[in-house]
């Protein structure tokens, strides 16, 4: 099929209208993304943006998500949660002004706080899709403050409050009632609630959106525009996957550890099958379920972390469907670590998901050579503080992931700093808002020199952020991938891997990577996150850009003459006549 064969519908209704009903589609996720960003509560949704929203048909099937989606959520999490909701209560007892949550472990395979919140969308009578919006809750009780954050929790018990496919609103009434319980099982039921109410906000005026575009041109040319968003998504990864040799192609990698047993590391073994018009992603060979929280359930696991690599690897540029995923296959036996069953901790379900994706995109590399990319950074990498005011008693909580360097291509140099290929287009929580509601300040945030893997073309950097502590408070620290660093490709060297430092104020130095550790006035943390890989031998980089990196600071001037082989003059001009000798050297 090629990509243009969806140009003619069969459906007999003009191209034109067909396009303009696609394009609403897409906008109307968008539109809603704004209200949320606008009406939210915490920084978690206003600032940092962790939340999704989209449309899926009747059926579950992911019909358009907005641009800011994280990519985790893009992949599979709408309409996981809508397909539980259609088992419990059937389409037909789905009725109008009904409004749906979930985090339901069991389906969604994510941590509690990833709440599912949808509504059907009915016209004529007749349900063409529900209007779901998903929000990170800023907390839902459980051991730990933000309770997702414990590194040692072997059971979804001790992580929050576990709610499966219930109405909280019932054909336009609220249910006060869930929301009495909602509120008493949180650290902060202002913020929350405000953050619920943007949720429900946007789910019923999204629902009013869709509702009004398939009324406007009627639901036959509705459902006929989804159907070619469909095809025409299909068609143009297939175009791709035809290109590629048939055959298996395999990749290894590996998590530091479960949170529990820090001295075992946690397997990543990938075989990714092409055959004709059908890829197959197999994780028979990743590691067991684990002790700690550092597991997801099969949806939220090994189908998410599949699809999201398929979408970076085919279709990037392009808006997310269903039809992305059509050409798709997910192996995995239950009770491995991104195959959760029972009642296993689910916390950190996210935190590794980036390693995964990283590992399916290196045996995918080697299918399409063209195409390929050195490891980014790899973790989510958290690093939240967290603690109670001491004047008003509240508590107060700031949960920040790591913005690290992406790898190289054969044509570019890695992205970055930016968060894991999980998040997306996740904002940084602005330094001010921080400062002001965490005891800590700011010394520095700048680019981390050298952290990006060495090659033709260079991996992105990494940052170092230095806190310096103004009052009694703790850090809850999730790092990973410190010992299997991101990779580089075709002979571009590795990314440096994250580090974390506290020094204290009596002169103590000690480099903690998980776990919850207090933090007294004086004392100083210093993160330093991880670099992406290169591509390519460092020696084949021009020396001008090597010159120019050394200039802007991404290289240091050592790095230049030992790693890429460049000698410079006290002025920051190329050196010829040495940087032939030294490249001669590294060459031999």
């Amino acid at each position: 099929m090629s990509a243009h064969s969806v140009n003619s519908p069969a459906s007999g209704i003009d191209p034109i209208t067909l396009e303009v009903i696609r394009q609403e589609l897409v906008s109307i996720p968008n539109q809603i993304d704004k209200d949320i960003v606008r009406t939210a509560f915490s920084a978690f949704i206003s600032e940092y943006k962790d939340y999704s929203v989209g449309i899926v048909d009747a059926t579950g099937a992911l019909i358009s998500q907005s641009r800011g989606s994280l990519a985790i959520f893009v992949a599979n999490a709408l309409g996981t949660a809508v397909k539980d909701g259609l088992a419990i209560y059937g389409a037909d007892n789905l009725r109008p002004g009904d409004v749906i949550l979930s985090n339901h472990a069991g389906t969604l395979g994510q941590h509690l706080n990833n709440v599912v919140m949808y509504t059907p969308v009915h016209v004529d009578g007749k349900l063409i899709a529900f209007f779901c919006v998903l929000m990170h809750w800023i907390d839902i009780g459980g051991m730990m403050v933000g309770s997702c954050s414990s590194t040692v929790a072997t059971e979804i018990f001790q992580e929050g409050l576990h709610l499966r496919t219930l109405r909280v609103v019932n054909e336009g009434r609220r249910n006060d009632e869930l929301f009495r319980v909602i509120e008493y099982n949180t650290r902060f039921p202002d913020m929350l609630l405000g953050d619920i109410d943007a949720q429900l906000g946007g789910c019923e005026m999204g629902r009013q959106l869709v509702a009004q575009l398939a009324s406007r041109y009627g639901v036959p040319a509705y459902d006929a525009a989804v159907r070619q968003m469909w095809d025409h998504s299909e068609a143009m990864v297939l175009s791709l996957l035809e290109q590629a040799k048939p055959g298996e192609y395999e990749a290894y990698s590996f998590l530091d550890n479960d949170g529990i047993l820090l001295d075992k590391i946690v397997p990543v073994g990938v075989k990714v099958r092409i055959a004709g018009r059908k890829l197959t992603v197999d994780f028979s060979g990743v590691a067991d379920q684990l002790a700690g929280p550092f597991n997801a359930g099969r949806n939220g696991g090994a189908v998410a972390a599949a699809r999201i690599a398929l979408k970076y690897f085919f279709t990037p540029g392009q808006a997310v469907n269903e039809g992305d995923f059509r050409p798709l296959e997910v192996e995995i036996p239950d009770g491995k670590f991104i195959s959760a069953t029972g009642n296993g901790a689910l916390g950190s379900s996210g935190n590794m998901i980036p390693t995964v994706v990283d590992t399916v995109m290196r045996a995918l590399a080697d299918a399409f050579p063209d195409r390929a990319v050195a490891a980014h950074h790899g973790t989510y990498g958290v690093h939240a503080f967290h603690g109670r005011d001491p004047q008003t008693g509240r508590h107060f909580y700031n949960l920040d992931t790591i913005c690290g360097g992406w790898g190289a291509s054969a044509t570019m140099d890695g992205y970055g700093p930016s968060r894991s290929n999980a998040h997306g287009d996740t904002g940084n929580v602005p330094v001010e808002m921080q400062e002001i509601t965490c005891p800590y300040r700011f010394e520095s945030y700048r680019l981390r020199p050298d952290s990006g893997g060495a090659g033709r073309q260079r991996g992105g950097l990494g940052v170092v952020k230095t806190y310096r502590i103004l009052g009694a408070c703790r850090v809850n620290l999730k790092i990973d991938r410190t010992q299997c660093r991101p990779w580089g490709l075709y002979g571009g060297g590795e990314g440096a891997a994250s580090e974390v430092e506290i020094r204290r104020a009596d002169g103590r130095v000690e480099r903690p990577l998980k776990g919850d550790h207090a933090l007294d006035e004086g004392d100083l943390v210093i993160i330093r996150t991880a670099g992406g890989g290169g591509y390519g031998a460092a020696i084949e980089r021009p020396p001008a850009l090597v010159a120019r990196d050394v200039e802007h600071g991404y290289v240091s001037r050592e790095a230049a003459r030992a790693v890429y082989g460049v000698a410079l003059d006290e002025a920051g001009a190329v050196d010829s006549r040495e940087t032939a000798r030294l490249r001669a050297g590294l060459a031999g």
